[in-house]
């Protein structure tokens, strides 16, 4: 039967990639890694829709005097940072945060990234937009990227020129085993290859040729390799480049914590069907990780080699 006010609801499970029935928790936690309130949502509700009500709900709840919000590439939108900026706490401050460049957005930063320089950590500092951008470059990921994307493109081009001698040879009058292949197919199975590669920008099906045709845009595959290796962060904070960086690499310990949620605690699958049970279920949970964390920390400072687990 039907539920009133049922959370769970069907929407893209981030494990399986697959459509399911769920609910969505929502964590707040300090910046020492202690979960301090949560949230249940629909399961069929977005990230970014919970996520500034959850803020402006937690600055009104706690009276906090600073927030700064630390957000993953693709939890919040570059586009909606006006609406971040707009927010302010209990005394007046407003809302700072850190902010990860979705990848898909790289290519628009190409330009103040070349034009920036980095300092002796690799580290350095550009405006975007009138915003402050934090560059950090990882030499050892800048060549695995750099590497495997050559290949990538070797391998398409190496493919791109088979279709075109495949053709060349049908044209000629040869008998090609296998179905007839036309141009304007090659085309089409170029292009597919070369989106699914997100190699679109740097190779390029020249079709307006009468033949089957392709070229590497080199100016386009420098862009993307001055990108190789690079974290970009978009912030309003005043804290050193550095400090940026590492408050968001410790964006990690949330994502662990969220781990222990599914591992040792085993917060799913969830048996429940009614809301308040769900509900009651979730705080169980959260408590859980709450002393989980507390045990954490007690350890650390003894000294201790004991995990929690």
């Amino acid at each position: 039967g039907t539920v009133t006010e049922d959370v769970r609801a069907f929407g893209l499970n981030k494990e399986t990639g697959g459509i399911a029935r769920q609910f969505v928790l929502g964590v707040i936690q300090t910046a020492d890694g202690l979960p301090i309130a949560h949230e249940v949502h629909a399961g069929n509700i977005g990230e970014v829709s919970t996520l500034l009500p959850a803020i402006e709900k937690a600055i009104g709840r706690y009276a906090i005097d600073r927030v700064v919000l630390v957000a993953d590439r693709g939890l919040l939108s570059l586009d909606n940072l006006a609406a971040v900026e707009a927010i302010t706490t209990a005394t007046g401050h407003g809302v700072e945060y850190i902010l990860a460049v979705p990848a898909r957005r790289y290519g628009d930063f190409a330009e103040v990234v070349a034009a920036a320089a980095l300092g002796p950590a690799d580290v350095g500092e550009a405006t975007w937009q009138t915003r402050r951008l934090v560059i950090a470059h990882d030499p050892v990921r800048a060549e695995e990227q750099h590497a495997r994307r050559r290949k990538t493109i070797e391998e398409i081009e190496a493919d791109g020129e088979r279709m075109a001698k495949r053709l060349d040879a049908v044209e000629e009058g040869k008998r090609v085993r296998g179905r007839k292949s036309s141009d304007r197919r090659a085309y089409l199975s170029f292009c597919e290859q070369v989106k699914k590669a997100g190699l679109s920008r740097i190779l390029k099906a020249d079709l307006n040729a009468d033949r089957f045709s392709f070229h590497r845009d080199e100016a386009a595959l420098n862009d993307a390799e001055r990108l190789d290796g690079k974290l970009l962060l978009v912030t309003n904070t005043k804290l050193k480049a550095q400090d940026v960086i590492d408050r968001y690499k410790a964006l990690a310990d949330i994502e662990r914590g969220f781990r222990v949620l599914k591992s040792d605690i085993e917060i799913a699958p969830v048996h429940h069907r009614l809301p308040e049970r769900i509900r009651a279920h979730a705080l169980i949970c959260f408590l859980a990780l709450v002393i989980h964390r507390v045990m954490r920390s007690k350890l650390k400072a003894a000294g201790s080699e004991h995990s929690p687990t």
